[in-house]
């Protein structure tokens, strides 16, 4: 079974436009997340979006050593993993932040690693604690 989220456009586009649908990614999907996060570039280009979102690609090419072309691909990596959604607002198509496929990496791969960590040092503080006069 699939499931599937919504992400809604934003207020400032026309109530007749239709929400975005995406595929929440599962175990196989975060694939593509992994990719587009190993490149220093496209975070680099994340890094920017998380600070102001809604930019144009002129805007994110400013102060970056890198040629517009190869932005716009870098761009479109990000968009087939879901970290990017492009709206249009007129003639320009602006870039927005997605983080739920981070969050789901998180979910999936990084919290289950915490949680023993995190065990494991309340198990030796409360240890030290009983052995402390």
């Amino acid at each position: 079974m699939q499931v599937f989220t919504c992400l809604f456009r934003p207020s400032a586009l026309k109530r007749s436009d239709p929400p975005i649908l995406h595929q929440v990614a599962g175990v196989n999907d975060i694939d593509p997340v992994f990719k587009a996060l190993a490149d220093p570039s496209r975070r680099e280009l994340l890094d920017r979006l998380h600070a102001r979102n809604g930019q144009t690609l002129t805007e994110l090419c400013r102060g970056l050593d890198m040629a517009r072309q190869s932005v716009t691909q870098h761009l479109g990596l990000l968009e087939h993993a879901n970290l990017v959604t492009v709206q249009r607002h007129g003639r320009e198509r602006r870039h927005y932040f997605n983080p739920v496929p981070i969050h789901e990496i998180y979910v999936r791969w990084i919290h289950k690693f915490e949680q023993e960590r995190l065990a494991a040092l309340h198990d030796l503080k409360t240890d030290l604690e009983r052995k402390s006069p």
